[in-house]
């Protein structure tokens, strides 16, 4: 950080990055870096893509904002694409990722209250994140996201991630369980992946319990695990799922969609939002959403992120430091059996950037328009680092 103006909420930050095309970024003093972390899964078709950059200057020059007190066409337009490609019924559109849960939140309190229940409890897991507001962050599985800033919301019941029995003896012994909200892969919580049959089972049980499932898709969403939701690959169909990340590819937009007998809960008045689904942003997530479904990047991801986990899983079989590489489409994680948060700094310092998640795990998230070349070279510059450890 060198400005002494800006809130000191990120630590002292290395890299000034001023310009980005493709896979590539470039720092102030003309370094270039593969970027395997796209902006934290954010710029799924790469840095500066023609086709969003085109939408937005195209928007620009027509309407930048009106408010959500007028019809916006570009919304509209949004909102149509993603309920066809979804099977979801209607949506709110926000300005992150942390808006969007605050809206699903809200929708499972609402569901609750219709019931007549005056405390309604939302059933989160351990080791999840899902935004850092004061609901959101309630909702986070992490105590370090958590301190400094009690108390907390009421209204949530904690259980282990990936274990119904813990989920069903909550909902056994607590009359006010309203919903059951988890992310189908854990992102920052070291990208941990459930049971195959999991989020079936979620589905069985909040039917039979009269719950909503709610499935945070911020990081998973958008093509990221190999298809547009992931809930796809497990034929259900959640009543609320939010998204944000990689639906605009840079520009800020978040949406948290509904179905079922969750669809029709919020009415007027009981949200709203001055930017969200702006024209700009709705401009901007359109271009991307139709990228990803005209150029097939969410098979893209999978087939590419296959051929990278069973690079890795070679390249590092025999380094005794490495527990387990696993991963989902172009969500991957390498996980050590130690902290490993200097391998950030080492891989920027070979002009590699990567993130490491939950202390031990390196998390990559390239874009989809990911090469083939480029996956050699992640490999390439990646594995000795990690053996070299």
């Amino acid at each position: 950080m060198t400005s002494n103006a800006l809130m000191n909420t990120y630590g002292q930050r290395a890299l000034t990055l001023v310009k980005g095309e493709g896979a590539y970024v470039w720092d102030d003093k003309g370094k270039k870096y593969l970027d395997a972390l796209a902006g934290i899964a954010v710029c799924g078709l790469g840095h500066a893509h023609p086709a969003v950059a085109a939408a937005i200057e195209t928007q620009a020059k027509t309407l930048v904002h009106c408010s959500n007190l007028y019809n916006i066409p570009a919304q509209e337009a949004l909102a149509d694409k993603l309920s066809a490609l979804s099977g979801m019924s209607n949506m709110f559109f926000s300005n992150s990722g942390a808006e969007a849960n605050e809206a699903a939140i809200k929708v499972a309190r609402l569901h609750g209250h219709a019931q007549g229940i005056e405390l309604p409890t939302i059933i989160v897991t351990e080791q999840a994140f899902h935004g850092r507001t004061l609901a959101t962050l309630t909702a986070t599985g992490n105590r370090k996201v958590h301190a400094g800033f009690e108390p907390l919301v009421r209204g949530f019941s904690r259980a282990p991630f990936n274990d119904i029995a813990a989920i069903e003896a909550i909902g056994d012994n607590n009359p006010n369980i309203v919903a059951v909200f988890v992310e189908p892969i854990q992102g920052e919580g070291g990208v941990n992946i459930p049971a195959p049959d999991y989020l079936q089972q979620l589905r069985a049980l909040c039917d039979a319990k009269g719950w909503l499932l709610m499935l945070d898709e911020i990081q998973t969403a958008n093509g990221r695990t190999g298809s547009y939701f992931h809930y796809q690959q497990h034929n259900i169909l959640p009543d609320v799922v939010t998204i944000a990340k990689g639906l605009g590819n840079g520009v800020p937009i978040g949406a948290c969609l509904t179905h079922g007998p969750a669809a029709q809960l919020m009415q007027p008045g009981n949200h709203g939002s001055t930017f969200g689904g702006n024209p700009i942003a709705c401009a901007a997530a359109l271009a991307t959403v139709e990228t990803i479904e005209n150029e097939n990047l969410a098979q893209r991801a999978s087939e590419l992120g296959s051929h990278l986990l069973q690079a890795f899983s070679t390249a590092l079989a025999d380094c005794d430091k490495v527990k387990q590489v696993r991963g989902c489409g172009l969500m991957i994680g390498i996980e050590l059996s130690e902290p490993c948060g200097e391998l950030v700094t080492q891989a920027a310092d070979k002009g590699l950037l990567i993130n490491v998640a939950s202390g031990n795990v390196v998390r990559l998230l390239p874009p989809l328009t990911f090469s083939d070349p480029q996956a050699e070279q992640l490999v390439d510059m990646l594995v000795p680092l990690i053996n070299a450890f």
